[in-house]
């Protein structure tokens, strides 16, 4: 079978940040399917091209088996909303023309993974032109999150956004959502047939971190780090508004006088400013890290004693499950979970880790601290969250579940 996928993010070798599709796309092409990608030349979080995308629209180049053709996105993407939707709307336009003209040959179907939404018309107009389905895949309810969030208030851009969503949903054969939550939502709320939706989660790469689990020398790289005094708590991931880190610098002021230390790994349109607070308020258990390749960021996790997951409190994030949860389970860590609703109920489900009120500093205080005492429950929750998503949650067989799914729509189609 041969696919095309659209995904603005999709990570170059050795980049920090979630690599769902990238290791979807990997275990697709090993199983003998030809997979090209049609990705952005920004990162999620980055502030320009790389060096290689400078004054380029279009570059080609191979990801292992994978062909995939970058496509022009503007620098202004992290310069604030107007920036953003700019970013958008380039790679919109830009994915458009690279489909069109520099993709060859017959596809059998085309998935397009949204955030961001607007790649979706893309994503469309190419399977109307090249006559096959589009499968669409729900990340995150957008454009709930961004209103829920702040970052989105034109009330021209909402009604515009919520009627590109029911278009897409119409006009796909076949619908991903991440989470039941999200499911739930596209049946009883946005009238979604029940017909076209499949459950594909995110999921934990075992293959990567049991590798490194092997040969590791955790007490080593703990001093090495200067991290072998501490108990230390990780977070990987997005500095932006949307995870509102802020609530894990008010938590360090109320445990300095404990060896608990907040790892930080990550870039993002917010990190300048936390830097800043933290510096305010005389953080003395905060260290930032600056992102770091996936390989390292198991290094560092399982390094630690705890992950943190950890988003703004607002309804919208109640839907998601966070992609740094499956890494912290891959790991063997138990998780500080500062989100409610379905990632709450995944933490407690599995008994690998515990529910922290989101923005509320003296309960991170209060459930830290019985961590602190109680290193045997550290160790037994790791184990189960382990356990627990190699038995529900593991990426291999999920890719091949997905495959399955999309292979049943081109008989059909046929």
């Amino acid at each position: 079978m041969r696919v095309l996928v659209l995904h603005q993010y999709f990570l170059e070798e050795n980049d920090p940040g979630g690599s769902r599709w990238n290791e979807m796309t990997k275990t697709w092409s090993d199983k003998g399917h030809e997979i090209i990608v049609i990705g952005g030349m920004m990162h999620a979080n980055g502030s320009e091209k790389l060096p290689q995308y400078k004054k380029k629209y279009f570059v080609k180049n191979k990801q292992g088996k994978i062909d995939v053709l970058r496509c022009h996105v503007s620098e202004s993407y992290n310069s604030g909303f107007a920036g953003r939707l700019l970013g958008y709307f380039s790679f919109m336009f830009s994915s458009l023309w690279g489909g069109l003209f520099k993709t060859e040959g017959k596809f059998d179907v085309i998935i397009v993974t949204s955030p961001p939404l607007f790649i979706g018309i893309t994503g469309y107009l190419l399977s109307k032109i090249k006559r096959v389905p589009m499968v669409f895949e729900v990340r995150d309810l957008w454009p709930e999150s961004a209103i829920d969030t702040g970052v989105l208030t034109n009330k021209f851009i909402i009604k515009l956004a919520f009627g590109i969503e029911a278009f897409l949903y119409k006009k796909s054969k076949l619908i991903n959502v991440l989470t039941p939550a999200f499911q739930k939502t596209l049946l009883n709320q946005k009238n979604v047939s029940s017909d076209k939706l499949i459950l594909i989660p995110n999921a934990a790469d075992f293959t990567l971190s049991e590798d490194i689990m092997q040969t590791f020398d955790r007490d080593g790289f703990r001093k090495e780090n200067d991290l072998d005094s501490y108990f230390v708590i990780t977070y990987v991931g997005a500095h932006g508004v949307a995870n509102h880190l802020e609530q894990l610098l008010y938590a360090g002021k109320k445990l300095e006088d404990t060896n608990v230390l907040f790892l930080l790994i990550g870039q993002g349109m917010e990190k300048k400013r936390l830097m800043e607070l933290s510096i305010e308020i005389s953080n003395t258990n905060i260290r930032f890290l600056d992102s770091v390749p996936k390989k390292d960021v198991f290094k560092y996790i399982i390094a630690s004693d705890m992950g943190a997951s950890v988003l703004k409190n607002v309804e919208t994030f109640k839907t998601v499950y966070s992609n740094k949860t499956f890494d912290y389970f891959s790991c063997k860590k138990p998780i500080l979970m500062a989100i409610d609703g379905v990632s709450r109920k995944l933490v407690e489900e599995a008994n690998a880790g515990v529910f922290v009120e989101p923005e509320n500093s003296e309960d991170f205080n209060k459930i830290i601290r019985k961590y602190l005492n109680n290193p045997e429950l550290v160790l037994e929750q790791g184990e189960n969250g382990y356990n627990f998503a190699k038995n529900n949650f593991d990426r291999a067989i999920l890719a091949e579940k997905y495959i399955k799914h999309i292979e049943g729509l081109i008989y059909e189609k046929n």
